[in-house]
């Protein structure tokens, strides 16, 4: 009885700290949608005002109006479907070389792509700026203000190759004996045997490398200098000036720039859960 009474609690403890949790995410997606539908008096009002007193709908419209949100839509898309393809393919393969092949130095090179992650972006973002400028193939300014910028330095991933590799990993060694025993080669093995068994880790890798382009804000404003190959972050920065931040415009601009993130975690979430439960963190 007294071990029911003790599991109970804790149970009762486990789904309080989830309710919190959850709250402190859905909290910050309500502020965003309530704040797109007010007024701009409403906006300042102290203190501030959870529901809307009258739904400002226009907002929406005149923020769609204001900058080339279907242009920054357009690139941001084709942008990202090109990373995450070209992060599917080297990540695929490296992950494959560290889980299966043996050679020297094999775990001493993994470390070092991993120490990479450790190395914030503002730290090397003016080297590559300099080293895209002089690179050539592009226009005037070399790679900058080119869609070459914005996709080629972002084609290998370190964490996707990590992700994979830990899930090579979990592969039963009998799997990859039996291969080799049926004369099976290593690229045969990779696509008729690895990467349909990978599909759960693969949808995560996609996700993850889409939300983070589609996200991404420093580095597209650096390299670009036109709104013709701008990504919709860098659009969204067009409401904050220096003459004042147009909240209303801004959020409601913010709604519809993450909707597409949310359809797609929404159909990829059983596969991410399925790739976290079988990943684990062996090797």
């Amino acid at each position: 009885m007294h071990e029911a009474v003790l599991g109970l609690r804790r149970n009762w403890a486990v789904h309080a700290l989830l309710i919190v949790g959850a709250l402190s995410f859905v909290i910050p997606f309500y502020w965003m949608i309530g704040t797109s539908l007010k007024g701009g008096a409403e906006l300042f009002e102290t203190p501030p005002t959870w529901f809307p007193r009258s739904l400002e709908f226009g907002n929406y419209p005149e923020a769609w109006n204001t900058v080339p949100f279907p242009r920054y839509f357009a690139n941001t898309i084709f942008v990202a479907v090109s990373i995450v393809l070209g992060v599917v393919v080297t990540s695929g393969l490296s992950a494959f070389a560290f889980a299966f092949f043996r050679f020297r130095g094999r775990e001493g090179i993994f470390n070092g792509f991993l120490s990479t992650m450790m190395v914030p972006e503002p730290v090397y973002i003016i080297s590559s700026y300099v080293l895209l400028y002089h690179l050539p193939g592009g226009g005037r300014d070399g790679w900058i203000d080119d869609y070459s910028a914005l996709i080629v330095p972002w084609l290998a991933h370190v964490f996707s190759i990590f992700l994979l590799r830990q899930h090579f990993l979990s592969f039963p060694r009998d799997l990859v004996d039996a291969a080799v025993i049926d004369g099976c080669s290593p690229v045969r093995f990779l696509f008729v045997i690895v990467l349909p068994l990978s599909k759960a880790a693969l949808t995560t890798v996609c996700l993850f490398t889409f939300i983070n382009t589609w996200n991404s804000f420093l580095w597209p404003l650096v390299v670009t200098n036109s709104d013709t190959i701008r990504p919709i972050q860098v659009g969204l920065a067009y409401f904050a000036q220096e003459q004042g931040t147009e909240h209303g415009l801004m959020m409601a601009a913010a709604v519809f720039s993450i909707a597409p993130l949310l359809v797609a975690y929404f159909f990829a979430q059983k596969q991410i859960i399925a790739s976290l439960t079988h990943t684990g963190l062996k090797g």
